[in-house]
């Protein structure tokens, strides 16, 4: 046989370098429990802010946090958190990512560039080659979550990620208003088809309290994100209210959540990391029964959830509230919602009550001993510590696995 028809019958040789950097990927990625990307299929809709403040969230709550900045065109991930310099590079020549804290690290293309200012000019090919550099030549180390901030739209950016890092799932992002949602349609459509999981949508910029007169206001619409995600069968991770400091902080380099600990936004974002956190948490062994119950639970054909409520929202007792909010759930999907007016509060009579209506579970902010107990003596499954969101939001969250229960806030 000749030389020829040898190189033809091995078939397609992989080049060395590739198969290098493939290993060197693999080893990586294998240190990093946890891979989201963060996306929007439309522009300034705070996608980097979102992304800047989930890994300081998360690192907070003490995870060993990595964030990659692939917005290669508009990297401004190390402006925000005050970084500056080139980064280093290690004994064995792979780049040590700059330290946010003891919990986050942080890589960006502008720590490669000697000046910020230069514009970025780069095809399709050489953003993926960065994007692999920046897993295989990088010095992670272990991390519990690697948050990745891409740019707008389902371009080369976010389709690198889907190809290079199996597993990764999608954080899509979005404001109020309709003409960011029909972009956000479209990222869902795309993580599908690049079979990257949707983990969850956030509507952010969503509501403003005026500080003159006190007012909530919505500047871009209200409720969108959470039909979207109700219409899009993906889950809803909440909503982040708009607030102008969250602008000074990120032309200052400083940590929002850090610098107001106490206020709406910053609650919000906790709560979306309680739910990234509590996904974490179920997939470790030892909770495989109590899943496997819920699960069973969630999807049965047909299911009744009710819900205290007052002004709309979850009312954290469940007694002294006015209206139940009744939702009615066929194929794991929300069909109505009936308000209804309780009985009189007296011990064992709403148990009763709404076990005649045929309801199966019901997701409460607080419930004393007794009334656990009588709940479950009518076959009533109870979810305590659920947070103060509409029944919708509430139901939703529950069939997507995404309610993140507090404390019992009832102690009697």
């Amino acid at each position: 046989m000749s030389h020829s028809e040898k190189r033809k019958s091995s078939g397609p040789q992989q080049d060395p370098g590739t198969a290098a950097q493939d290993q060197a990927i693999q080893e990586s990625l294998g240190l990093i429990k946890n891979k989201f990307l963060v996306m929007s299929g439309k522009g300034g809709v705070g996608k980097t802010s979102v992304a800047v403040n989930l890994a300081v969230a998360l690192s907070k709550k003490g995870a060993k946090v990595g964030l990659m900045d692939v917005d290669l065109h508009g990297p401004d991930i190390p402006r925000m958190l005050g970084l500056k310099g080139l980064l280093d590079i290690s004994a064995d020549n792979r780049m040590i990512p700059k330290p946010y804290s003891e919990n986050l690290k942080v890589v960006s293309i502008e720590s490669l560039t000697q000046d910020t200012d230069d514009a970025v000019i780069w095809r399709g090919p050489l953003k993926m080659h960065v994007i692999r550099q920046f897993i295989s030549d990088v010095h992670w180390g272990r991390l519990d979550y690697l948050i990745l901030d891409s740019p707008p739209g389902t371009g080369d950016e976010p389709l690198s990620v889907a190809q290079t890092i199996p597993g990764a799932k999608a954080i899509i992002v979005t404001t109020p208003q309709e003409i960011s949602l029909a972009d956000i349609r479209k990222s869902i459509n795309f993580c599908r088809t690049v079979k990257m999981p949707t983990f969850g949508l956030i509507e952010n910029m969503s509501g403003f309290v005026c500080p003159h007169c006190g007012k909530p206001m919505d500047l871009f619409g209200a409720g969108g994100g959470f039909k979207t995600a109700l219409a899009m069968n993906v889950p809803f991770l909440g909503r982040i209210p708009f607030d102008p400091k969250m602008v000074e902080c990120a032309d200052a380099g400083e940590s929002y959540l850090e610098k107001y600990p106490d206020t709406e936004v910053t609650q919000a974002y906790n709560q979306v990391v309680a739910t990234i956190m509590e996904q974490d948490r179920t997939k470790t062994p030892g909770t495989e029964s109590v899943q496997r119950e819920e699960k069973d639970e969630k999807e049965k054909t047909v299911m009744k959830i009710a819900i205290p409520v007052a002004e709309g929202r979850l009312t954290a007792h469940f007694g002294h509230a006015a209206e139940f909010a009744i939702v009615h759930v066929e194929n794991q999907e929300i069909r109505k919602k009936e308000l209804l007016n309780p009985p009189t509060h007296e011990p064992g009579v709403l148990p009763r009550w709404l076990h005649e209506l045929g309801v199966e579970v019901i997701l409460a902010g607080g419930m004393g001993q007794r009334a656990l107990s009588l709940f479950g003596e009518n076959s009533i499954r109870v979810v305590t510590g659920a947070p103060g969101l509409t029944p919708e939001e509430l139901v939703q969250q529950y069939l997507t696995n995404t309610l993140v229960a507090g404390e019992n806030v009832c102690d009697h």
